[in-house]
């Protein structure tokens, strides 16, 4: 058996491992085996009389806890199992606090440690009161935007005749005349004034990821940002095609609309407002939206493709933005950002964490050479698809010089890419005269 997420192995012991102990009491529990190597192989453990005594001591004295610690044998060599469950309290080694992610053990500093503490208190950084907040600081106007999309919604209890504050204490937003932090975030007049990097930067860039041709900043609250970052994007830094059907004008977006809300919407609510502003970056090709703050533990970017409960890392934010109707409470924001590009004939956006945060890709051509090796497609087959592009069609005897190879391996090729792939149609039976072309609806 293999290291895993709650199974480390230790060919001997040393008193560093605490921190692996109290990474596991702040994570889901685990197991240590002391006296195993790194494939699980039992090596044997020659002091396990001594250990025994010592290593119960060792774990109650320096984390405050007690495990369980169990004396093993195979094959005549002794080994350890020291089994740590999970504690709902944070726990810490001389004042360092640990946590077990993945097979990782980190040590939690800065603002990983602040969400920890919060965490573990039942809290989360948007629940928290801002004691430098007034009544004052709140827009008015931005909650009545709310409130009439919350009313066509139909989540939101009546608040007829209610005053701004009590409005605000019903959603959860102030207690005991004191503002949280998301109403800040949600309403706040001037939300960069109390979190600095509460504004997302919005920039035109050249392919070389390097050039930016132009810029834009939008700064203010969650409500406002929702519609002023879209019609900036729609005004200044997208285009739209235009196509005629009859004498009737048809305009469409390069991205569909709904995706680019989605995602501003998830990089906004579920953000880490601590750390660096959202950002978004158009390129010729593609638009991708960054957010600071990584996936929220308890879920796997192999979950987010699939049904999955939601998580928000700002579990207020997300609850006040469901009542308005902003989102769906079932972690669905990714279906639709996938379904949306689906419907407009784009490629399946690109989401992945990067540089401590989270990142969705939208890419406009689905021939480009970074689309097709996201795909899978092999190098051959990329510049069967380029060469189709440009030339229009390929034959089985022109892929074969294109790549230099074999006239089976080219069949093969050229038939997962009509059938596997579907990028491609096959004009003509199999022989003489037969060429591929690129599939018309799939452009």
């Amino acid at each position: 058996m293999t290291e895993t997420q709650q199974i480390e192995y230790k060919s001997s012991w040393q008193d560093d491992y605490l921190k692996w102990i109290c990474g596991f009491a702040n994570a889901h529990g685990g197991r240590i085996y002391i006296g195993k190597d790194d494939s699980g192989k039992v090596v044997g453990i020659d002091n396990s009389k001594a250990l025994m005594e010592e290593l119960p001591n060792k774990i109650k004295n320096n984390l405050g806890i007690t495990s369980e610690v169990n004396l093993l044998n195979e094959d005549g060599r002794d080994f350890i199992e020291i089994i740590v469950l999970p504690y709902t309290m944070p726990i810490s080694l001389h004042g360092r606090y640990y946590y077990r992610s993945g097979n990782v053990k980190q040590e939690l500093t800065g603002v990983a440690l602040t969400e920890f503490l919060l965490k573990s208190s039942g809290n989360t950084w948007d629940e928290v009161i801002e004691t430098r907040a007034t009544i004052d600081d709140i827009d008015s106007e931005s909650i009545k935007i709310y409130l009439r999309k919350a009313n066509e919604a139909g989540r939101l209890p009546n608040v007829d005749g209610l005053s701004m504050p009590e409005i605000l204490e019903k959603l959860r937003l102030m207690k005991n005349g004191q503002l949280k932090r998301a109403a800040i975030v949600l309403f706040g007049k001037d939300p960069c004034s109390f979190y600095p990097s509460s504004y997302v930067k919005i920039g035109k860039f050249a392919d070389d990821d390097f050039t930016i041709h132009f810029q834009e900043m939008e700064d203010s609250n969650l409500i406002l940002l929702l519609d002023s970052v879209i019609r900036q994007l729609d005004y200044k830094f997208l285009i739209r095609n235009i196509s005629f059907v009859g004498l009737s004008r048809i305009e469409t977006h390069e991205f569909p609309i709904i995706a680019l809300r989605e995602m501003l919407l998830n990089a906004l609510i579920h953000r880490n407002y601590m750390g660096s502003h959202t950002q978004i970056r158009v390129y010729n090709n593609k638009l991708y939206v960054w957010n600071d703050g990584g996936l929220p533990d308890g879920i796997t970017m192999s979950q987010l493709h699939h049904s999955h409960a939601s998580h928000p890392r700002n579990s207020l934010l997300a609850q006040v933005c469901f009542l308005g109707g902003f989102i769906d409470a079932w972690g669905s924001g990714i279906k639709k950002i996938k379904d949306s590009c689906k419907l407009a004939g784009l490629s399946a956006p690109e989401m992945k964490e990067q540089e401590g945060g989270f990142i969705v890709t939208l890419y406009k051509d689905k021939y480009s050479k970074e689309q097709l090796v996201l795909l899978g497609l092999n190098e051959r087959q990329i510049k069967a698809v380029l060469y189709v592009k440009e030339k229009g069609r390929i034959t089985n005897s022109e892929y074969q010089e294109l790549n230099a190879v074999s006239r089976r391996t080219a069949v093969r090729e050229l038939g997962k890419l009509v059938s596997e792939y579907k990028y491609f149609n096959q004009i003509g039976k199999t022989g003489a005269g037969t060429y591929y072309e690129i599939r018309a609806n799939e452009t």
